[in-house]
């Protein structure tokens, strides 16, 4: 049975039952390593409602997922703003490290464009 307490002290509780921000006050769902960052990067990539996330996720239960659905719906704008930097970093990090050498053969064999 999934743990959904932690009595952790690096941990704050929130208004939201299965939500804690962790030591850097980043939203973790309780009993789980699980970002709420990482689970509506989830919604918006793939469009799943609760019932698929937690067909996806299924160490979460449902309270779990609509607790930190709920939890992003408060916090909205912090969140957004939160995946809008992970996307920039991602792109930075995508062009710093250049082409790969597997996408050059192919691209070389223009088996791609």
């Amino acid at each position: 049975m999934t743990q959904l307490t932690n009595t952790n002290s690096q941990f704050t509780p929130t208004d939201h039952k299965y939500v804690h921000l962790d030591a850097k006050n980043v939203p973790i769902i309780v009993g789980s390593t699980m970002k709420v960052v990482e689970l509506i990067t989830s919604v918006y990539a793939y469009g799943w409602s609760p019932e698929e996330l937690h067909f996806q996720y299924p160490h979460l239960s449902m309270s779990q997922i609509h607790s930190a659905l709920a939890y992003y719906w408060e916090h909205k704008a912090e969140i957004d703003a939160d995946m809008e930097r992970r996307e920039e970093y991602a792109a930075k990090m995508q062009k710093e490290a250049g082409e790969s050498p597997v996408s050059k053969r192919l691209r070389a064999q223009g088996l791609i464009k």
